[in-house]
């Protein structure tokens, strides 16, 4: 399937050169004005569009403006073609969301090398979107087995990015510890449902089996060549472990316990205490920041339970902003 490309100009001689120069490669669509560019980029979403600046009613500027201010649109690359060429006409056009700038009259290779440029960047940003709601859609999976939303990911995957802040990491790795922390329990998949939702306490036998789950979640995202994925299997096979040695599956210690992997234990245990789970109700949350706070140093890293406990206030925003359905959670 060829993409499709927006061409927005109020000049018909300007519309047949650029449909002469892409229509061998591309489907194009056609707008003389900014009202009908947004239309059709509403209604037809082009992969990309060559806008304009000049024209009658809504100028291109504008025309870009509004494509940035709609969910439907905003994520639309534009291209200004124009016969305006000051370095301030230039600036103003990637000051209101443009990716690119040609200069009219437009040379046939450089326009097909810039749009070739750019349609390759979308479908870099669409196979890493595709692939961040892959992992969060096989998170909310595993969930399913033992949570009746699957919101559980949500909240947690917020938390850790909280908590990853306050531990230093930078915006890029905490959005990278957010959109890798869903699939920390994927392998439950392999957990047989008499064992994951028995109303009780599990037997010995049944330990056995759920302490797997960690190293079945690491052998389900595999080794791969993406930090997304490198980082959701070290999650997987480590937020169990815990720092006196005394975790699994393979009883690592301190930091030894890579620091997703830290983090993520904090998080993921205290969304389970102050929510409903088949084997208990929900804790109050003094009654789970007690428990965690006597687990510093032993199960929890004694450095970031504080940390986590300093940012209570947005914790709780965010397990109020996604608590399951019909579900009460008292915060004191």
């Amino acid at each position: 399937m060829k993409q499709r490309i927006l061409l927005v100009d109020d000049e018909p001689t300007n519309l047949q050169i650029l449909n002469v120069i892409l229509r061998d490669d591309y489907e194009l669509l056609f707008a003389k004005d900014g009202e009908r560019a947004l239309h059709l980029a509403e209604q037809e979403q082009p992969d990309l569009i060559l806008m304009d600046i000049m024209m009658p009613g809504m100028n291109g500027y504008d025309a870009v403006r509004a494509l940035k201010s709609r969910v439907a649109t905003r994520r639309i690359p534009v291209l200004f073609v124009s016969a305006m060429n000051e370095v301030g006409d230039e600036a103003l056009g990637f000051e209101v969301g443009a990716v690119d700038y040609l200069t009219k009259p437009v040379n046939a290779p450089v326009v097909r090398a810039r749009v070739r440029t750019h349609l390759s960047l979308v479908q870099v940003e669409e196979l890493h979107e595709t692939r961040l709601q892959i992992i969060q859609r096989l998170g909310r999976a595993a969930e399913y087995k033992d949570n009746e939303t699957g919101l559980h990911v949500i909240r947690m995957s917020h938390y850790c990015r909280v908590l990853g802040l306050a531990a230093g990491m930078s915006e890029a790795e905490a959005d990278e510890l957010f959109n890798a922390a869903p699939m920390h329990d994927i392998g439950k998949i392999g957990v047989p449902d008499r064992i994951l939702l028995k109303p009780g306490k599990l037997d010995e036998d049944e330990w056995k089996v759920m302490r797997k789950h960690p190293y079945i979640g690491y052998k389900i995202i595999g080794e791969h060549a993406s930090s997304l994925l490198r980082l959701a299997g070290q999650i997987a096979y480590t937020h169990h472990e815990k720092w006196d040695g005394s975790g699994y599956p393979r009883g690592l210690a301190g930091t030894d316990i890579p620091l997703a992997g830290r983090i993520v234990a904090i998080a993921d245990v205290f969304d389970a205490l102050t929510t409903t789970r088949p084997y208990k109700p929900a804790w109050e949350v003094e009654r789970a920041r007690a428990l965690i706070e006597s687990e510093a140093g032993r199960h929890f890293d004694p450095d970031l339970v504080p940390r986590f406990f300093e940012h209570l206030p947005d914790i709780l925003a965010i397990r109020d902003r996604w608590m399951d359905p019909q579900e009460f959670v008292p915060s004191w």
